[in-house]
């Protein structure tokens, strides 16, 4: 049996500006948007899609644009966050909705923040997972890294070229996904030691940094990274990576929010070892999402957790979304 066999989702194909985007789908009730990361794809939610469609949702999680067998525009811009926002209002509308809750974790929290400012009257609540909102910074983000990192390897720098990273990545899916799956997600998983140790871009790319796990981590079954592996290999990582060459065009186009704030619930959920949150707290993880939200429900930061939060903790993620969407009902 495939992989959306054994969930259970039934794909479609939906529409988004001229951009076919392919949705998973289970459930039938209030529209739930599942908005993955890199590099992932719709599968990253399999723990959460039959649950929470059981629970009385309708689930929806796409590949976005660049990802699986969504399509792959070939031009930059048309990966920037405004369009990328207007894919979750169109998938809305295929849905024949006029609002949606959206989940996103990762790039796809990114993108959901965005969503829900730049379109509150569609979206009414979220639940961003691992990247928290930050106010916009006062200059443009990619000189702010090239400051800081000046001539070291630094992963977001390293994807700005395009051509080079996905030319690496490409060469081997599984094991550019399982050495970064690994990296941020291990939990003391055993690795062997990097091939490339200098700490300069030009000593090389990015997975001969990356130890070579010597197993996987409980949380991704082989049959998985397979799933993920070919999935890449049919789509490429350049759409993915299109993301983040999109980092200072998205901070020109989003200069309207600097002051913006969202007023419909929110929660957020992170692990204790997700390099993201850099050592943050729940409390000051609170501290800064409530410059911004309005209506802040809950942050969790689970321990013994990294990066892949909702599929490393499936059953507390879960509890935890049944529990935030069962009281926006009230």
């Amino acid at each position: 049996m495939n992989a959306a066999g054994a969930i259970g989702v039934h794909f479609r194909t939906i529409d988004s500006h001229g951009v076919k985007l392919r949705v998973a789908e289970m459930g039938k009730g209030p529209l739930v948007i599942l908005v993955h990361g890199w590099p992932e794809s719709w599968y990253s939610w399999r723990g959460q899609i039959p649950v929470l469609a059981k629970a009385g949702y309708h689930v929806v999680a796409p590949d976005l644009r660049g990802f699986g067998h969504s399509d792959k525009p070939l031009a930059l811009d048309d990966y920037n966050m405004l369009h990328l926002a207007d894919d979750l209002v169109a998938i809305t509308d295929a849905m024949g909705e006029k609002h949606a809750v959206l989940v996103g974790h990762d790039w796809g929290a990114g993108i959901s923040w965005n969503a829900i400012l730049l379109h509150p009257d569609r979206f009414t609540a979220l639940a961003a997972m691992s990247v928290p909102y930050r106010p916009r910074p006062t200059v443009p983000p990619v000189e702010t890294l090239k400051k800081t990192y000046g001539d070291n390897f630094y992963y977001v720098l390293y994807f700005q070229q395009p051509g080079v990273a996905e030319k690496e990545f490409d060469a081997d899916p599984a094991k550019t996904l399982r050495r970064i799956y690994v990296l941020y997600g291990g939990h003391g998983t055993p690795v062997d030691p990097p091939a490339v140790t200098d700490s300069k871009m030009s000593a090389g790319g990015w997975l001969p940094r990356i130890g070579e796990p010597k197993v996987l981590p409980s949380w991704l079954q082989q049959a998985d990274l397979d799933y993920y592996a070919s999935e890449f290999a049919y789509a490429s990582f350049r759409g993915g990576l299109n993301n983040y060459r999109n980092y200072d065009r998205n901070w020109e186009l989003t200069s309207q929010l600097a002051e913006a704030t969202i007023s419909a619930p929110v929660m957020f959920i992170a692990g204790q070892d997700d390099p993201v949150i850099r050592g943050q707290t729940a409390e000051s993880l609170t501290t800064l999402l409530k410059v911004t939200v309005k209506d802040l429900r809950g942050v969790m930061v689970l321990a013994n957790a990294g990066h892949w939060i909702q599929q490393e903790r499936p059953a507390v993620v879960n509890t935890a979304l049944i529990k935030f969407l069962g009281e926006l009902k009230k």
